[in-house]
């Protein structure tokens, strides 16, 4: 059995989060009468989605070109890409306004936005402990297509990009140009594009077929990668620091924007 990996723990904290929120705002308001629950209860789901709709757009304004060049990854939400720096002012001054002619409703609002975040804080401590405690990239047990085993410490020295994938997952499919452009871009970054499950003849033909090089790819028969790193699904893009280290993981497929914001973040690009 998979163990539950920091892609897993980033939508529990979110659905929590938002939780925490509303209950507290109920709880604030908890001698009010019944129909102004309701109506405070409201005004906080709409701040809420307000305020991440304008972190979805700030987000997608500060990586247009990306977006502008692939135009369905806009509403690929399950990227992650979301400024919480834009959404959380947006969402405080939509409490403000509405609450403008009854300001009892403001300070149960705040009050359920103060303990989500909290609640998302103390979520992101998590995640830096699942980061600390995940198996260095030395952990990995892969080897070549010409089967000769291979350490893949022995990359370290320069951040890396680890993608698992496979020939039969269309999001592996549809997100390998992504990586291979990134390969190009970022020539001081090793990407390891690790196959699990598959032999080098399947994986030789699929890469063929679809004109897509790349300097290291690597066969994980056993899935070994999968279970040391907690994945459920593919493709799984892994980040590692220089020293090996886990510093990012991000299941699903990955779009152009967040593979380059992930890069940015965490590699100082």
């Amino acid at each position: 059995m998979l163990s539950i990996g920091p892609f897993s723990v980033r939508v529990v904290a979110v659905a929590i989060a938002a939780l925490i929120a509303w209950l507290v705002a109920r709880f604030a308001q908890r001698n009010r009468p019944e129909g102004q629950h309701r109506t405070s209860a409201s005004l906080l789901l709409d701040a809420l989605l307000i305020g991440l709709i304008a972190a979805r757009v700030g987000y997608i304004a500060r990586w247009w070109p990306d977006y502008f060049a692939a135009p369905k990854s806009i509403v690929a939400l399950g990227d992650g890409g979301f400024t919480w720096w834009i959404g959380l002012p947006v969402a405080l001054a939509y409490i403000g306004w509405r609450s403008r002619r009854l300001p009892g409703l403001a300070r149960p609002a705040l009050a359920g936005i103060a303990a989500g975040m909290l609640a998302w804080g103390a979520a992101q401590g998590v995640l830096a402990t699942f980061d600390r405690a995940a198996a260095p990239l030395s952990a990995l047990r892969v080897e070549t297509l010409d089967a000769t085993p291979v350490a893949p410490d022995s990359y370290a020295g320069k951040p890396v990009v680890v993608n698992l994938w496979a020939t039969w997952c269309p999001p592996c499919q549809r997100e390998m140009p992504i990586l291979a452009q990134a390969q190009h871009d970022y020539p001081d970054i090793n990407f390891l594009m690790i196959n699990q499950g598959e032999d080098a003849q399947t994986v030789r033909a699929f890469l063929e077929s679809k004109g897509l090089r790349f300097d290291h790819v690597l066969l994980d028969r056993p899935l070994g990668a999968m279970r040391t790193y907690g994945s459920r699904g593919l493709p799984t893009t892994l980040f590692f620091d220089a020293k090996g280290k886990l510093v990012e993981s991000h299941m699903g497929e990955i779009t152009a924007a967040r593979l380059k914001d992930a890069v940015n973040t965490q590699f100082g690009r």
